[in-house]
């Protein structure tokens, strides 16, 4: 991978230049370089996004196994630079969509110009701020409960949040693990009253209100948290196996903002098509806005983008 991934040879133009090299941005190379359209993945960090550091992934159709976040992701990225595609590590710091063609700057100073663009950029989960989270993202801390849930059968976890997400999702556990610890700062819930009382009613869910995580201990993984009351300040200790997050999800738009149409929550505006209101320029994966976020719904998006980037391209000539 490593000869594949240095930014030494990046082109100077291309048919399709997709940003991120996930799930998404994967599909979608290796869809528009079998379509025999000259194609870029620039990737900031490492292939695989979010799958990359997640420990094992169990509901990916057609892999027949269980596999590790890390190998999925390889394979990802091995399938579209056999197909043609290219992937090379770089960040873009500027845009400029108007006109046909669409110019990227790289933190390099290099420019590069392409016929379409695809953003993949994904999204970066909210963190609560506490002592040592970082350090067990991926090894305890989980932000999919369809993902993850299967890991934790019989096990006591914690989930944190107080919107419809954290309620569905703590209901949804409730199937596979023996205990929830629902975690929310206030009393209030930003969730629909339906879904708080079926949580209520839930007789493994056990809500810890006006309540926040201030740490989370552990060795190799998370085995405890402490939690601290909010009236009181008081702290304690609570031993658990896992605990998933529910807090928000940022999307990574900041470049894009000013320039293509973005949801209130800064999310990318664009229906099933992935086609934004800029022509020519798509969004897939977790940064368009949509209601299931799941490795496959992501390779839909990349598989969707390429073909309509492949009319558009055609189009032109």
């Amino acid at each position: 991978m490593d000869k594949f991934y240095n930014s030494d040879d990046i082109n100077n133009e291309y048919d399709v230049i997709i940003l991120g090299a996930g799930p998404a941005g994967c599909t979608a190379g290796l869809y528009a370089a079998r379509d025999e359209l000259s194609t870029l993945i620039l990737e900031s960090k490492f292939p695989g996004g979010h799958v990359a550091i997640t420990d094992c992934i169990e509901n990916y159709p057609g892999t027949g196994e269980a596999l590790s976040g890390a190998d999925l992701a390889m394979k990802f990225a091995t399938q579209a630079i056999g197909a043609g595609a290219s992937i090379r590590n770089a960040n873009v710091v500027k845009v400029h969509l108007e006109g046909e063609d669409k110019c990227l700057t790289l933190d390099s100073g290099k420019v590069i110009k392409s016929k379409t663009l695809m953003i993949g950029t994904g999204t970066t989960p909210k963190l609560l701020g506490a002592e040592n989270e970082k350090d067990f993202i991926g090894k305890g801390i989980s932000f999919c409960a369809t993902c993850d849930a299967g890991f934790y059968r019989n096990k006591d976890i914690v989930v944190v949040g107080g919107g419809n997400s954290a309620i569905e999702e703590a209901i949804y556990l409730t199937k596979f693990v023996n205990s929830v610890t629902l975690v929310h700062r206030r009393d209030e819930f930003r969730a629909s009253n339906s879904a708080v009382t079926k949580a209520k009613s839930n007789p493994k869910i056990k809500m810890e209100l006006f309540s926040a995580i201030t740490k989370f201990n552990g060795d190799k993984k998370v085995s405890s948290v402490t939690i601290k009351d909010l009236k009181t300040n008081e702290e304690r200790e609570l031993p658990i196996d896992g605990v998933f997050l529910f807090v928000g999800w940022i999307p990574n738009t900041t470049l894009f903002e000013g320039l293509i149409d973005l949801t209130e929550d800064k999310f990318v505006a664009a229906p099933e098509t992935t086609k934004t209101n800029v022509e020519g320029i798509y969004a897939i994966g977790d940064v368009r806005k949509k209601e299931l976020m799941q490795i496959v719904t992501a390779a839909s998006d990349g598989a969707v983008a390429a073909k309509f980037a492949e009319h558009y391209i055609s189009s032109l000539k």
